[in-house]
């Protein structure tokens, strides 16, 4: 089945304590398309840039069957910047420089046969234009996730809650989630998030891994311990890419399934934070991928002697 992205394609200039990239390549629909297709094969993505965007990238994009049809490029415009430091523990990060440019004022228009599309991801966008691209869908698409951040909850709440009546997946990091919830404890707070409408909700707690709610039914994944972290920029939207990637692959979205996907999307942000930029992700193999997840299925198998 087809998976709709929506989000920034963008350059960032990132700094860590393993080194520094200036004008790579990022933004979350860049992570999310490229990690979706290697697992959904018919990706379509919606986004602004401008014309100073390298050719060379939208042509991998294209090879690894993402549909541009929805990218809008904008002549004589800059794409979305964005610059930031990590801290030594690679957890914390500062904010050195965003330029919005096309970004400002972008209106997101659908292609016709963009329309249908089962599966959904609402890349970390103000909720305004999350809207606007629900609004634009045909028929509701089989599964809606939805990406956010505390700086909607602070700015743009209302329109937030409106988004999250038509989401069946959020997926946010535990800081976001007690914000959005008011409530401290995890399990408290996908209780309340759930009343807000989204039937699933991912709580993504970076290098400790990622639980699954879906009413009384949780799941952890753990983090797959590496020797080293270079770059967690696109860390989220490359386990989103796989998550949503894996459910269209499947086109099941029954809780057993959410969790195998869960792993899925833990692998492939796991090739994510390797190297800088989206560089991991465009040259992986099925081998690795399928090595990875079961990587992941050793860490957490053991035999229980409960007598």
């Amino acid at each position: 089945m087809s998976l709709l992205t929506v989000g920034t394609v963008a350059f960032d200039d990132i700094q860590t304590p393993f080194g520094e990239a200036r004008n790579a390549i990022g933004g979350a629909a860049t992570y999310i398309s490229l990690s979706a297709s290697y697992f959904c094969k018919d990706i379509r993505l919606v986004s602004v840039i401008g014309d100073d965007f390298p050719q060379a990238e939208l042509d991998h994009l294209s090879s690894r069957g993402v549909d541009l049809a929805g990218l809008q490029i904008r002549q004589g415009e800059k794409s979305f910047f964005w610059a930031g430091r990590y801290h030594n523990n690679m957890n914390d990060r500062d904010t050195l420089d965003t330029q919005l440019n096309v970004l400002a004022d972008f209106d997101p228009v659908l292609p016709e046969h963009f329309r249908q599309t089962p599966f959904l991801m609402l890349g970390n966008l103000t909720p305004a234009v999350q809207m606007r691209v629900l609004d634009q869908m045909e028929q509701r698409p089989k599964v809606v996730a939805l990406d956010t951040m505390n700086f909607w909850m602070n700015t743009a709440m209302d329109g937030l809650r409106d988004v999250l009546k038509r989401v069946d997946v959020l997926a946010i990091n535990d800081e976001e989630a007690r914000q959005l919830s008011g409530e401290h404890s995890l399990v408290k707070a996908a209780k309340v998030i759930h009343e807000m409408g989204p039937r699933f909700l991912v709580i993504k707690k970076g290098e400790h891994g990622a639980l699954l709610f879906e009413g009384d039914n949780l799941f952890f994944a753990p983090a797959l311990p590496l020797a080293e972290v270079t770059d967690p920029t696109g860390a989220g939207d490359t386990f989103a890419g796989g998550f949503m990637g894996y459910l269209a692959q499947t086109g099941d979205c029954s809780f057993d399934n959410m969790k195998r996907a869960v792993i899925y999307g833990s692998a492939m942000a796991s090739f994510c934070v390797e190297k800088f930029s989206i560089e991991r992700l465009k040259n992986l193999t099925q081998t690795e991928i399928r090595e990875r997840v079961g990587q992941f299925v050793r860490l957490v198998h053991f035999d229980a002697k409960l007598d």
